[in-house]
């Protein structure tokens, strides 16, 4: 294959690798004994997408072909998108190379399905087992994992990669059936159980004493795409926080509908705003750290997160009899609900308040967000009276300016972070 010819490739299957958000280089440590690359990122530089995101990792598909046909994606088999295919080796030989030139840390790698799930499978395995083995490769890797395939090939691909992840895809049954026929939960699930069992069973071996390889170290996550269905943010945090506990995923990825040509005439002609995906992630952070379980976050009769203010700020104001609280006084867990302290504050407020009483002009030194969290709390020398006489004002006091929203919906904000 020529240059220009691998170039093409690259063009077209980097490209398509773009709709899938379920890749981050975290929580994996490998060491590296006279190898080539670094899970660690030091001295990495970064590249930039097409669309002008920063990645450190070689984002390809192996392949845009597929024998699928989900109605959301670009790649199904009914499309007439252009298509390419890389061979293993081609896939070797750019990781290495883009390496080499300081351009990534590591790799990312999916596919379309080929054949069959195990074939499939089989090659995206090869072209991780070929860097590690025969490259002497020590950086990141993460391999999407396909549904169906034997467990044999899911064991040997936990041995290469550090991460796995298998795309959930839609976040309930019915909307599977409905424009993803050919993908069955069932099936999805059943390898994210079979990655948690192998998991739990090297760690056991590995606290018993045992010399035992490590197996998908920086752990297992998936993908949600959201607005592409009616589906309420109710049943997205839902499906998302049974995930995590019953298959112990490291993240759930949240990526909003892009409208593609030709689409089915179910499917929304427009993309949800992007503000949607971010207050999915902040509501998302909220379950893993903050103590929030799903159905607080939303009601029955209001399913989706506000738009216009992040999630714990609403629950604060739905739940107002609950404030203010007396920061030198109140319990961890409810320190964690105020709005504008994050964990990190959490921990500087117990371990100060066993020195001092923590006064007001201590919140900025501590680390609140002395704005947001203020109305919430009573401090040594400040009570804000009760809340219930300042309902309106005070969320109009606290919502981002409406430019702010705009702004943030063109430029795609962060996805994470304290709240």
């Amino acid at each position: 294959m020529t240059t220009s010819g691998i170039e093409h490739k690259l063009t077209i299957l980097a490209d398509a690798a773009k709709y899938d958000a379920s890749c981050a280089s975290s929580g994996s440590r490998r060491a590296n004994r006279e190898g080539l690359g670094s899970t660690e990122g030091m001295g990495i530089c970064h590249s930039y997408t097409p669309d002008g995101r920063c990645v450190s990792l070689l984002k390809l598909l192996l392949t845009n072909v597929c024998i699928y046909d989900c109605q959301y994606c670009v790649n199904r088999v009914s499309s007439d998108t252009p298509r390419a295919r890389f061979t293993v080796e081609e896939v070797v030989k750019l990781t290495m190379d883009f390496y080499r030139r300081n351009y990534i840390e590591g790799l990312f790698l999916s596919s379309g399905i080929v054949r069959d799930s195990d074939y499939t499978m089989g090659l995206l395995v090869q072209v991780a087992k070929t860097l590690r083995t025969r490259e002497n490769f020590c950086g990141y890797i993460h391999l999407k994992t396909i549904p169906g395939a034997g467990d044999d090939l899911i064991d040997e691909a936990g041995l290469y990669a550090d991460r796995l992840s298998v795309n959930i895809e839609l976040p309930t049954v019915q909307d599977l059936r409905s424009l993803a026929p050919e993908k069955k939960r069932p099936e999805i699930e059943g390898v994210m159980g079979s990655i948690r069992i192998k998991r739990d069973e090297i760690a056991t071996d590995r606290r018993n004493g045992m010399r035992v390889p490590k197996f998908a170290p920086a752990g297992q996550s998936t993908q949600m795409i959201v607005g592409a269905t009616d589906t309420s943010d109710r049943e997205i945090l839902t499906t998302s926080s049974q995930l995590y506990g019953q298959h112990h995923l490291r993240r759930v990825y949240y990526s909003a509908y892009s409208p593609i040509p030709h689409a089915d005439s179910r499917l929304p002609g427009i993309r949800p705003p992007l503000i949607r995906e971010h207050r999915l992630y902040q509501a998302d952070w909220l379950i893993r750290f903050y103590g929030f379980a799903a159905d607080e976050l939303t009601t029955a009769d209001s399913a989706n997160l506000d738009l216009e203010i992040d999630p714990k700020l609403a629950w604060a104001m739905q739940h107002r009899g609950q404030f203010p609280v007396d920061i030198n006084r109140a319990p961890r867990e409810l320190l964690l609900r105020v709005p504008g302290i994050g964990q990190k504050s959490v921990n500087r407020i117990l371990q100060t308040r066993r020195h001092h009483a923590i006064r007001d002009q201590d919140l900025s030194r501590i680390g609140i967000v002395r704005k947001r969290a203020r109305s919430f709390i009573i401090t040594a020398d400040r009570h804000p009276g009760p809340l219930s006489l300042d309902a309106e004002s005070l969320r109009a006091r606290l919502q981002p300016k409406h430019r702010q929203l705009m702004l943030f919906d063109a430029l795609h904000g962060a996805t994470s972070g304290e709240v």
